[in-house]
């Protein structure tokens, strides 16, 4: 259902967003909210939280393992990356590096 109200810009830059849209986002005092300005329009949506989020990286989680296989896991990758940007840039400056 399509709503259009109309709001009034404080001197401070604010406005009231109505209580019907306030409540139709879940917006409670202190909640964050996303605004995205398009083509002269301005769109605005609820911020997901944490508990919203959670389980979005599953998927790329690191199973099975234990704390200090993951730590060197990720210390490897890291190590890796770091490396090949260095090969990149030296590669760029025309020296050239071993692998």
């Amino acid at each position: 259902m399509d709503m259009t109200y109309t709001a009034t810009v404080t001197s401070q830059g604010q406005i009231t967003i109505p209580v019907e849209i306030r409540r139709k986002l879940r917006l409670d005092k202190n909640r964050r909210i996303v605004l995205k300005f398009e083509n002269n329009t301005i769109f605005m949506e609820s911020e997901p939280d944490i508990m919203q989020l959670s389980g979005i990286l599953s998927d790329r989680a690191i199973k099975n393992k234990s704390i200090d296989e993951i730590i060197r896991i990720e210390e490897d990758a890291v190590a890796d990356a770091v490396a090949q940007r260095y090969r990149a840039k030296m590669k760029k400056m025309g020296i050239a590096v071993p692998k």
